[in-house]
Protein backbone atom coordinates (compact mmCIF):
# COMPACT_ATOMS: atom_id res chain seq x y z
CA UNK A 1 0.00 0.00 0.00
CA UNK A 2 1.40 3.35 -1.04
CA UNK A 3 2.11 5.80 1.76
CA UNK A 4 0.49 9.18 1.26
CA UNK A 5 3.08 11.94 1.47
CA UNK A 6 1.69 15.28 2.64
CA UNK A 7 3.76 17.90 0.86
CA UNK A 8 3.91 21.62 1.72
CA UNK A 9 1.92 22.20 -1.47
CA UNK A 10 -0.84 19.84 -0.25
CA UNK A 11 -0.89 21.41 3.21
CA UNK A 12 -1.25 24.84 1.64
CA UNK A 13 -4.12 23.74 -0.60
CA UNK A 14 -5.93 22.03 2.27
CA UNK A 15 -5.57 25.10 4.46
CA UNK A 16 -6.89 27.43 1.76
CA UNK A 17 -9.95 25.31 1.04
CA UNK A 18 -10.63 25.00 4.74
CA UNK A 19 -10.82 28.80 4.95
CA UNK A 20 -13.08 29.00 1.89
CA UNK A 21 -15.35 26.41 3.47
CA UNK A 22 -15.94 28.75 6.43
CA UNK A 23 -18.11 30.91 4.17
CA UNK A 24 -20.07 27.91 2.91
CA UNK A 25 -20.61 26.60 6.45
CA UNK A 26 -21.76 30.01 7.70
CA UNK A 27 -24.27 30.29 4.85
CA UNK A 28 -25.50 26.69 5.11
CA UNK A 29 -28.53 27.42 7.35
CA UNK A 30 -31.75 28.75 5.76
CA UNK A 31 -32.30 31.27 8.55
CA UNK A 32 -28.79 32.65 8.19
CA UNK A 33 -29.45 33.26 4.50
CA UNK A 34 -32.63 35.10 5.44
CA UNK A 35 -30.69 37.21 7.93
CA UNK A 36 -28.19 38.14 5.22
CA UNK A 37 -31.10 39.09 2.96
CA UNK A 38 -32.58 41.30 5.69
CA UNK A 39 -29.24 42.94 6.45
CA UNK A 40 -28.77 43.68 2.76
CA UNK A 41 -31.66 46.13 3.22
CA UNK A 42 -29.88 48.00 6.01
CA UNK A 43 -28.55 47.65 9.58
CA UNK A 44 -30.77 45.92 12.15
CA UNK A 45 -30.84 45.19 15.85
CA UNK A 46 -30.97 41.58 16.96
CA UNK A 47 -34.53 42.11 18.16
CA UNK A 48 -35.68 43.51 14.82
CA UNK A 49 -34.03 40.67 12.92
CA UNK A 50 -35.65 38.11 15.22
CA UNK A 51 -39.09 39.58 14.61
CA UNK A 52 -38.68 39.77 10.84
CA UNK A 53 -37.17 36.29 10.53
CA UNK A 54 -39.81 34.80 12.88
CA UNK A 55 -37.33 33.17 15.26
CA UNK A 56 -36.38 33.80 18.87
CA UNK A 57 -33.88 36.46 19.88
CA UNK A 58 -31.63 33.73 21.28
CA UNK A 59 -31.60 31.78 18.01
CA UNK A 60 -31.07 34.97 16.02
CA UNK A 61 -28.10 35.88 18.16
CA UNK A 62 -26.58 32.42 17.66
CA UNK A 63 -26.98 32.62 13.90
CA UNK A 64 -25.45 36.10 13.86
CA UNK A 65 -22.46 34.91 15.86
CA UNK A 66 -21.80 32.24 13.20
CA UNK A 67 -22.02 34.87 10.44
CA UNK A 68 -19.79 37.20 12.43
CA UNK A 69 -17.16 34.48 12.96
CA UNK A 70 -17.01 34.08 9.18
CA UNK A 71 -16.58 37.87 8.82
CA UNK A 72 -19.84 38.20 6.90
CA UNK A 73 -21.46 40.62 9.34
CA UNK A 74 -20.28 43.20 11.85
CA UNK A 75 -21.89 44.43 15.04
CA UNK A 76 -21.94 47.66 17.01
CA UNK A 77 -23.41 48.53 20.40
CA UNK A 78 -26.24 51.05 20.13
CA UNK A 79 -27.42 51.98 23.62
CA UNK A 80 -29.09 48.88 25.08
CA UNK A 81 -29.13 47.07 21.74
CA UNK A 82 -26.60 45.48 19.40
CA UNK A 83 -26.95 46.49 15.76
CA UNK A 84 -25.71 44.29 12.93
CA UNK A 85 -24.82 45.15 9.35
CA UNK A 86 -23.18 43.39 6.41
CA UNK A 87 -19.41 43.48 6.76
CA UNK A 88 -18.97 44.54 3.14
CA UNK A 89 -21.17 45.20 0.07
CA UNK A 90 -19.55 42.10 -1.41
CA UNK A 91 -21.48 40.03 1.12
CA UNK A 92 -24.72 41.27 -0.39
CA UNK A 93 -23.42 40.35 -3.83
CA UNK A 94 -22.45 36.91 -2.54
CA UNK A 95 -25.99 36.34 -1.29
CA UNK A 96 -27.47 37.60 -4.56
CA UNK A 97 -25.22 35.37 -6.68
CA UNK A 98 -25.97 32.37 -4.48
CA UNK A 99 -29.68 32.99 -4.90
CA UNK A 100 -29.36 33.38 -8.66
CA UNK A 101 -27.34 30.16 -8.88
CA UNK A 102 -30.08 28.32 -6.98
CA UNK A 103 -32.74 29.84 -9.23
CA UNK A 104 -30.84 28.67 -12.30
CA UNK A 105 -30.02 25.15 -11.09
CA UNK A 106 -32.88 24.10 -8.78
CA UNK A 107 -36.26 23.55 -10.39
CA UNK A 108 -37.86 23.57 -6.94
CA UNK A 109 -37.14 27.28 -6.54
CA UNK A 110 -39.08 28.14 -9.68
CA UNK A 111 -41.94 25.81 -8.75
CA UNK A 112 -42.31 27.20 -5.23
CA UNK A 113 -42.20 30.78 -6.48
CA UNK A 114 -44.61 30.14 -9.34
CA UNK A 115 -47.14 28.33 -7.16
CA UNK A 116 -47.15 31.03 -4.49
CA UNK A 117 -47.48 34.02 -6.77
CA UNK A 118 -49.97 32.26 -9.05
CA UNK A 119 -52.20 31.71 -6.03
CA UNK A 120 -51.89 35.40 -5.22
CA UNK A 121 -52.65 36.44 -8.80
CA UNK A 122 -49.47 38.51 -9.15
CA UNK A 123 -47.35 36.46 -11.52
CA UNK A 124 -46.49 39.45 -13.72
CA UNK A 125 -43.94 41.63 -11.91
CA UNK A 126 -42.62 44.81 -13.51
CA UNK A 127 -39.04 44.36 -14.73
CA UNK A 128 -36.41 46.80 -13.48
CA UNK A 129 -35.73 48.11 -16.97
CA UNK A 130 -39.40 48.79 -17.62
CA UNK A 131 -39.76 50.48 -14.23
CA UNK A 132 -36.80 52.75 -14.95
CA UNK A 133 -38.40 53.80 -18.21
CA UNK A 134 -41.77 54.45 -16.58
CA UNK A 135 -40.21 56.43 -13.72
CA UNK A 136 -38.22 58.60 -16.11
CA UNK A 137 -41.36 59.25 -18.13
CA UNK A 138 -43.35 60.06 -14.99
CA UNK A 139 -45.83 57.32 -15.78
CA UNK A 140 -45.92 55.56 -12.40
CA UNK A 141 -45.77 56.16 -8.67
CA UNK A 142 -43.06 54.00 -7.12
CA UNK A 143 -44.07 52.73 -3.69
CA UNK A 144 -41.58 51.36 -1.15
CA UNK A 145 -43.57 49.23 1.31
CA UNK A 146 -40.67 48.13 3.51
CA UNK A 147 -40.30 49.39 7.10
CA UNK A 148 -39.18 53.00 7.23
CA UNK A 149 -35.62 52.26 8.51
CA UNK A 150 -35.00 50.23 5.37
CA UNK A 151 -36.28 53.08 3.23
CA UNK A 152 -33.94 55.51 4.96
CA UNK A 153 -30.99 53.15 4.49
CA UNK A 154 -31.51 53.19 0.72
CA UNK A 155 -34.39 53.31 -1.73
CA UNK A 156 -35.17 53.63 -5.41
CA UNK A 157 -35.03 57.21 -6.74
CA UNK A 158 -38.25 59.09 -6.16
CA UNK A 159 -39.91 56.24 -4.27
CA UNK A 160 -42.65 57.08 -1.80
CA UNK A 161 -42.37 55.35 1.57
CA UNK A 162 -45.53 53.80 3.00
CA UNK A 163 -44.87 50.63 5.02
CA UNK A 164 -47.34 47.90 4.13
CA UNK A 165 -48.90 47.87 7.60
CA UNK A 166 -49.71 51.60 7.22
CA UNK A 167 -50.95 51.42 3.65
CA UNK A 168 -54.67 51.01 4.34
CA UNK A 169 -54.72 54.14 6.51
CA UNK A 170 -52.68 56.22 4.03
CA UNK A 171 -54.34 55.45 0.70
CA UNK A 172 -55.29 59.12 0.29
CA UNK A 173 -51.60 59.94 -0.19
CA UNK A 174 -51.53 57.97 -3.43
CA UNK A 175 -52.71 59.36 -6.78
CA UNK A 176 -55.30 57.37 -8.68
CA UNK A 177 -54.46 58.85 -12.07
CA UNK A 178 -51.19 56.89 -12.39
CA UNK A 179 -50.25 53.26 -11.99
CA UNK A 180 -48.49 52.30 -8.78
CA UNK A 181 -45.50 49.97 -8.73
CA UNK A 182 -44.81 48.51 -5.28
CA UNK A 183 -41.52 46.93 -4.26
CA UNK A 184 -40.00 45.51 -1.09
CA UNK A 185 -37.02 43.19 -0.53
CA UNK A 186 -36.77 41.36 -3.81
CA UNK A 187 -38.48 38.46 -5.58
CA UNK A 188 -39.39 36.46 -2.47
CA UNK A 189 -40.67 39.35 -0.38
CA UNK A 190 -44.43 39.21 0.18
CA UNK A 191 -44.98 42.77 1.41
CA UNK A 192 -45.31 44.09 -2.14
CA UNK A 193 -47.76 41.26 -2.88
CA UNK A 194 -49.93 42.33 0.06
CA UNK A 195 -49.72 45.96 -1.04
CA UNK A 196 -50.77 45.18 -4.61
CA UNK A 197 -53.68 43.07 -3.39
CA UNK A 198 -54.95 45.91 -1.19
CA UNK A 199 -54.45 48.60 -3.84
CA UNK A 200 -56.32 46.63 -6.48
CA UNK A 201 -59.23 46.09 -4.10
CA UNK A 202 -59.36 49.86 -3.55
CA UNK A 203 -59.50 50.64 -7.26
CA UNK A 204 -55.85 51.45 -7.96
CA UNK A 205 -53.89 50.16 -10.94
CA UNK A 206 -51.02 48.43 -9.14
CA UNK A 207 -48.14 46.14 -10.05
CA UNK A 208 -45.41 44.36 -8.13
CA UNK A 209 -41.78 45.04 -8.89
CA UNK A 210 -39.77 41.85 -8.56
CA UNK A 211 -36.48 43.57 -7.82
CA UNK A 212 -35.55 45.19 -4.51
CA UNK A 213 -32.74 47.58 -3.69
CA UNK A 214 -30.13 44.81 -3.77
CA UNK A 215 -31.08 43.75 -7.29
CA UNK A 216 -31.59 47.33 -8.48
CA UNK A 217 -28.09 48.35 -7.39
CA UNK A 218 -26.52 45.18 -8.82
CA UNK A 219 -27.93 46.16 -12.21
CA UNK A 220 -26.27 49.57 -11.98
CA UNK A 221 -29.27 51.49 -10.68
CA UNK A 222 -28.78 54.47 -8.39
CA UNK A 223 -30.15 54.47 -4.86
CA UNK A 224 -31.13 57.35 -2.63
CA UNK A 225 -30.68 57.30 1.14
CA UNK A 226 -28.48 58.55 3.92
CA UNK A 227 -26.47 55.33 4.21
CA UNK A 228 -26.10 54.68 0.50
CA UNK A 229 -23.05 55.92 -1.34
CA UNK A 230 -23.71 57.56 -4.71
Amino acid sequence: MLELVVTPHRRFKDAIYEQLARIGKAASAPKRLELLDLLAQGPRTVEALAEQAAISVANTSQHLQVLRAARLVESEKRGLHVEYRLADPAVGQFYLQLRQLAEGRLLEVDRLTHDYFQAKGVLEPVAAEELARRVTAGEVTVLDVRPEPEYRAGHLPGALSIPVDELKARLKELPKDRAIVAYCRGPYCVMAVEAVELLKKKGFVAHRMEQGVLEWRAQGGRLEGAQVSP
